[in-house]
């Protein structure tokens, strides 16, 4: 298929998420779109088939990324892509191990040897990363200022002492906002994909003088996240639990710290991402700047959707999990031109009108044993 002045542009995991909103958004901006998308299982139902929220207007191919031909034809006269295709969540991460590095490493390993040896026309590639490349976030001790803890020990956990402590005198530390240089320290094998995708994308670009962006999202959620996998963002499960009016789980004492941002900013960043030159070789946060925790994002979407359930701190925790990480988006803004503008409220309102229209199914307790099975949770 030929490219219509470079306006055709490839987004791997299209169908998903993030994925169909950026394409609405690309499409508005006169942009034509090709999807590549394996309609996953988890995401998309057994036997899978084109989400009714995909843009008619987006040409859907139902291939692998892992597949050197399937990539092969999608790229063909492509003048950009977003790279989103992935396995996504913290805790399948850490005992669906092999499948996490196959599609997140080895599928970026295989769309960038595409890239590396046939002719295209690709001009750029945007990557989505995670603010689980960091591990834990930025900290700071009363007393010997900035700090970057390591992550908290198993025998820290199970004595419930939660907080982080200051490596240096032992003083509990407070969260600040996490900026793009802090050194990276992932803790779960999704957050090392991340890192391992970051890594390939700048060694490429490199070599082959690609220009690339690196965008690194923080909590996302909004309309099309994925109710029924049990294992996507917490918004989407609280929101799903409280709608059948089951329990909700809260880990550890409800207090860890998230940067919650609505899908609609993410794709403001996505946008800024292909079409602002001074965004080449970047990497950015994504996020609102805001620490919520996860207590108290329960207890907004009870709220809202006006049910009594109960939330349950049962005093657990997860392996994987970090205590607190929130945007420092000054060079976002600076660099990119990125502001997030959705208000929390209204983009949990707006979360939860969508989910009242979908069919839920409880799939929380089959994920919380497979974790309980392998002594994670």
């Amino acid at each position: 298929m030929a490219d219509d002045g470079g306006r055709l542009v490839l987004i791997t995991g299209g169908a998903g998420f993030i994925g169909s909103h950026t394409a609405d958004a690309l499409l508005a901006r006169g942009y034509r779109v090709r999807v590549l998308d394996i309609l996953d299982p988890q995401i998309h139902g057994v036997g899978g088939t084109r989400p009714v929220y995909l843009d008619p207007r987006v040409e859907l191919i139902v291939g692998d990324v892992r597949n050197r031909s399937d990539l092969a034809g999608a790229l063909e006269g492509v003048s950009a892509v977003y790279h989103f295709a992935a396995q996504t969540g913290v805790g399948q991460s850490m005992y669906d191990i092999q499948s996490y590095c196959d599609v997140n490493i080895n599928g970026t390993a295989m769309l960038l040897d595409v890239l590396g040896n046939v002719s295209h026309r690709v001009q750029r590639v945007v990557l989505s990363s995670s603010r689980a490349v960091y591990g834990e976030g930025e900290y700071r001790c009363e007393r010997c200022g900035s700090i970057t803890p390591p992550k908290r020990s198993r025998e820290q956990l199970e004595s419930r002492r939660w907080e982080m402590a200051c490596d240096r005198c032992g003083s509990v530390a407070h969260p600040v906002p996490t900026p793009e240089g802090k050194p990276l320290d992932p803790i779960s094998v999704y957050a090392l994909t991340k890192r391992v995708q970051e890594d390939l994308l700048r060694m490429f670009g490199a070599t082959y003088g690609m220009r690339f962006v690196v965008l690194r999202y923080f909590n996302v959620y909004g309309e099309r996240q994925a109710l029924n996998n049990p294992y996507t963002g917490i918004g989407a499960i609280f929101t799903n639990r409280a709608l059948m009016g089951q329990d909700i789980s809260i880990y550890e004492d409800g207090q860890p710290g998230r940067d919650f941002v609505h899908v609609r900013d993410v794709v403001q960043a996505n946008i800024l991402a292909l079409e602002n030159d001074l965004a080449i070789n970047g990497t950015f946060n994504v996020g609102t700047g805001r620490r919520l925790t996860v207590l108290q994002l329960a207890e907004l979407i009870l709220q809202k959707i006006g049910v009594t359930v109960r939330l349950r701190q049962t005093g657990q925790y997860r392996e994987g999990d970090i205590r607190d990480c929130y945007a420092d988006l000054s060079h976002s803004t600076k660099v990119l031109g990125y502001r997030p503008s959705v208000p929390f409220d209204a983009g949990v309102e707006e979360m939860i009108r969508w989910a009242r229209t979908q069919p839920v199914e409880d799939r929380f307790a089959e994920a919380e044993s497979a974790l309980k099975d392998r002594k994670l949770l």
